[in-house]
This record gives structure tokens, C-alpha cells and sequence, in this order.
């Protein structure tokens, strides 16, 4: 027993160190090249721009803040997952990386949490932004509104790098991806902008924290699942 779980143990270091090698290889990649988190972010001001200006009232717009964050943020999602796999595919960088003595988990796991870092920093620079044009001040916790942010943008970066993986080797990525990711992450669209909401607005009940637990529980599912789904995608299409 003492052996196998060294070996469990030493399994985990590894895939945490070739993860991190990952991670740090995209992020160097955007750092150099920063046209895909700016792209993204201008995308999601026009969105928040383009719902706030169609509102009617400023209570419909304080009521539509929390919502817009997430609408931004998704619909900016299929733009920067599109072109994560872009480098690879266009070098045949994918099947390299496949040839690696590395673990496909970890490939996942340092592409979903590089995806998941530039979604969430747009959000933090989205947020005051929106705040600010819906005339909204946040009534609860900002910590709280922070963990709504970053629990929401890792539960859409990990089925959305597993899903660009797969049509990023087809036709009409950009086209396919959307349709396929929007119907699988819309519990998770409705448990962030419901929560976003709660924390900016009156929370009369307290509900704000079952929320927050609900998105937790999508990434708890969506991480491990995706990660052991990745390997057989990226080897059976490098093929």
C-alpha cells in the first residue's frame, strides 16, 4: 500500500511540473504576442457596451450588470479558445507535443489553466468597467465577487480547451466550437451571472454562497473529466 501510493504521489509531482511547463510556455507565448487578450477584450467592452445601451431604465441596467459581465466573458471565450490551438495546428506543434514524454493531462491542464488566467484577468478589467457604465456599486463582498470571477472562468476553460482541442482539427472551428460549448456550459453561465448578481445587488436571502458552491462543484466535474477525455482527442487526431 505504501508503494502504490508513492507512486500516486509521484505521479501527481510530475504531471504538476510538466502542467506548469505548459502554462508557462502559453503564457510566455501571450506575454510576447498580447493580440489575443486584447482582441478578447475589446470583443467583450463591445458586448457590455452594446447591452447597456439597448436597456430602457438604470434599474434595468443595474439589474443587467451581473448578467452582461458573463455575456462578455462567454461569447469572448470562443473567440481566445479558438486561437489557443492556433500556433499548434498551423506548425504541426500538436503532434509534437504529443511525441513529448509528457503526460496529455498535463497538456490539458497547462493550456485550460492559461485559457482560464486570460479569461479572468479580462474579467477583473471588464468588471470595474461595467460597474462604472451600469452605475452599479456592489453591495456584497468584492473577495466574493473575485471568487465568482475566477470560479467562473475556470468551469468555462476547462470543457472549452477539451472542445477546442476537438474542432480546432476540424473545418470551421470557429463555427463549430460555439455550438458545442454553448449548450454544455449553460448551468455554468447561469450559476456565475446569477451569483455576479447577487453579490452587486441585495442579497435579501443569502443565496450568493450556494451559488458559489454550485460553480465550484462544475469545476470539481469538469477539470478531471476533461483532462482524462484530452489524451485520447489529441492522440487520435494527431494520427
Amino acid at each position: 500500500m505504501d508503494g502504490l501510493f508513492t507512486l500516486i504521489v509521484s505521479y501527481l509531482r510530475q504531471l504538476a511540473r510538466q502542467s506548469v511547463h505548459v502554462y508557462r510556455k502559453d503564457m510566455l507565448v501571450e506575454w510576447r504576442s498580447p493580440s489575443r487578450f486584447l482582441g478578447v477584450l475589446f470583443f467583450a467592452f463591445a458586448l457590455i457596451f452594446m447591452v447597456a445601451f439597448a436597456s430602457n431604465t438604470t434599474d434595468v441596467m443595474r439589474r443587467q450588470a451581473g448578467g452582461s459581465i458573463w455575456i462578455g466573458l462567454l461569447l469572448a471565450s470562443t473567440r481566445s479558445l479558438d486561437q489557443s490551438f492556433a500556433a499548434e495546428m498551423e506548425h504541426g506543434a500538436l503532434e509534437g507535443q504529443v511525441l513529448w514524454p509528457v503526460a496529455p493531462p498535463a497538456i490539458f491542464f497547462g493550456k485550460a489553466f492559461a485559457n482560464a488566467s486570460i479569461l479572468f484577468v479580462v474579467g477583473l478589467v471588464l468588471t470595474p468597467f461595467a460597474l462604472a457604465l451600469f452605475d452599479v456599486t456592489p453591495r456584497g463582498s468584492l473577495l466574493e465577487l473575485g471568487a465568482f470571477l475566477f470560479f467562473g472562468s475556470t468551469a468555462l476553460a476547462a470543457p472549452g480547451t477539451l472542445l477546442t482541442a476537438i474542432t480546432s482539427q476540424a473545418r470551421g472551428s470557429s463555427v463549430l466550437l460555439p455550438l458545442l460549448m454553448f449548450p454544455l456550459v449553460v448551468p455554468i453561465l447561469m450559476a456565475a451571472a446569477k451569483g455576479t448578481s447577487l453579490v452587486l445587488l441585495p442579497d435579501v436571502m443569502d443565496q450568493s454562497t450556494a451559488w458559489l458552491v454550485a460553480l465550484i462543484v462544475f469545476n470539481v466535474i469538469h477539470w478531471p473529466l476533461s483532462a482524462l477525455l484530452f489524451g485520447p482527442v489529441v492522440e487520435g487526431g494527431t494520427h
